[in-house]
Formats: structure tokens, sequence, C-alpha cells
């Protein structure tokens, strides 16, 4: 980015990001056409990416800011823009910044937030006025975690994870360790050691009293096949006594993370592990903070 350019981007506004944590993740069966069925609790935190747009009269659209390892047409960022270009039948295009907090294949929903905010942060700036249902519609076409972030509040997810109820999740305080590895979401659903026959649990009888007996199904797949998550995993588990239901692995991983009701004690369990292990400590939130920027 030339000083010009950059100097363009901190002018303009600011869309936030935030990432995920998947309290619990069940594998409850598979569709004929091969896609596990789930079931799992999405909650929000307070860390996450940014990105900014700047609208362009000539239909153009750019990627701004490069990123290792992933091509501008791969980029869910450009593709997410030119979905939403082709879906709201728009003139218009867009210079897109966009400044990364995420790890990749952490398990965080990274880039399927950054589209979910693409979608939104673009229906209000090309003032094409899309229903909030008609984002998470367009949005399944980029990934089964977008839906979430557009619908935006702690919710239960059902089918592949596009099936959405709003749900309550008390006030808490996460833990979240970063372990130096990718893990390929593929490879773990494909794994001929995952179970796929948990009992399903219904919405209306869940409660946030639930997630002690719940667990994720992907992780004895992942903590056996990468020592580096086992290694935080057991290392987070060993500083989390106050948690409110141990450590567990979001998503497919690779990150893992620990829930306290109180900050003091999730800023205690991170002082604990020392500065051997990278990681962050973030705030659950309630609505994401664009829950406006969409009907």
């Amino acid at each position: 980015m030339t000083p010009i350019e950059s100097s363009v981007a901190d002018n303009l506004k600011t869309w936030p990001a935030p990432a995920k944590l998947n309290l619990f993740l069940h594998v409850i069966g598979r569709r004929a056409d091969g896609y596990h069925l789930l079931q799992s609790a999405f909650t929000l935190i307070d860390f996450g990416d940014t990105l900014r747009f700047k609208v362009r009269e000539d239909g153009v659209i750019r990627r701004m800011t490069a990123h290792e390892g992933v091509a501008e047409e791969n980029d869910l960022v450009v593709r997410a823009a030119k979905l939403f270009q082709r879906e709201s039948n728009t003139t218009l295009g867009c210079d897109i910044w966009l400044e990364k907090r995420t790890p990749m294949g952490g398990g965080l929903g990274g880039g399927s937030s950054d589209a979910a905010t693409t979608l939104m942060a673009l229906n209000s700036l090309w003032n094409a006025r899309f229903a909030r249902k008609q984002l998470q519609t367009i949005g399944l076409l980029l990934g089964a975690d977008v839906p979430f972030f557009i619908f935006g509040r702690s919710a239960f997810a059902e089918g592949v994870g596009e099936k959405l109820t709003a749900i309550t999740i008390p006030p808490a305080w996460y833990v979240v360790l970063v372990p130096p590895v990718t893990v390929a979401t593929e490879q773990v659903f494909r794994s001929p050691e995952l179970t796929r026959d948990t009992f399903p649990r219904k919405i209306a009888h869940f409660s946030a009293s639930d997630l002690v007996s719940c667990k994720n199904d992907l992780q004895a797949v992942v903590l056996k096949a990468f020592p580096a998550v086992a290694h935080c995993f057991d290392a987070l588990q060993v500083a989390s006594q106050k948690s409110i239901f141990g450590v567990r692995m979001t998503g497919s991983g690779a990150c893992v993370f620990a829930a306290f009701a109180r900050e003091a004690d999730a800023r205690d369990a991170f002082a604990a592990l020392g500065l051997e292990h990278n990681g962050f400590i973030a705030r659950g939130l309630d609505c994401h903070p664009l829950s406006l920027e969409a009907p």
C-alpha cells in the first residue's frame, strides 16, 4: 500500500468483523450429499478484524491489502463483494482494506466474519437496502458460518450451521490460545475417527447451563493429529481451574479456549500460562457491533 492509499484508508469509517467461538459443536449425522449435520452454540467476542471501504463509481472491486497465501480471487472479502454486486445489480464498486487479526485456520470464523461484514457494509454504502434475511441467504453461498455473523447475536445453530435460533449466553470472559498450526476443516471432517452420531439436543430444552455437559466432537480428532493443539489444550486446562465448563476447542480448531464468569479470573489464568503461549483475552458480545446497520 502506498502512503497515499494508507492515508485514504485511515480516513475511512471502520467496519468491525468480530470473531466467534463455538461453545459446543456436536456432529449428529450426515446428509446424502456428504455435508455433516451439526448442532452448535455460537457466541461473538470483542476480538477480530477491521475493514474499510471506499465506494467506486466504475464498478471495479479492488483488494488494497494483500494477505500471504490468499490470492485476491480466492479472498472471501472479494468474493463477497462481487457476489453482492451481482445480487444487488449495482454499477458501483469499491476498494477494500482489511486489517487482519483473527488467525486463519483457528476456528474463530475470521474469513466468514469478514465476508459477513462486507455484505453488511456494502448493503449500507451501496444503498442496496437488503433485509437481514436476504443477506443471510446470500452469505450462505459463501460459507456455512457467514449467516451467523449477519444474524448478529448468540445462537443455537443446526443443519450445516445455517439454521439459527437466538439464545442467551450469560456474560463471560474468554481466554483463547492460538496454537502455531493451521487446521484444515475438510481434513477433520474426513477423519475416519470422527464420531457422527451424537444424540441431538432440542433447542426448546437448551439453556446455557447445558454447556457443561456438551463437547466439541471434532476436538479429539484434532488433539490427536496436532500435538501443538494438544499442548495448548493441556496448558490451558492446568491454568483454568475457575473456568465455567473447562477447556474446549472452537470449530475445527486450532484455537482452544476457557470461559470465566469474572474478568479477574480470566486474567489470572492467562497470566499463569506465561509467555510461551500465543493468545488473548476477550469479552463475549451480546450483539454484533453492526447489528443496526442491516434491517
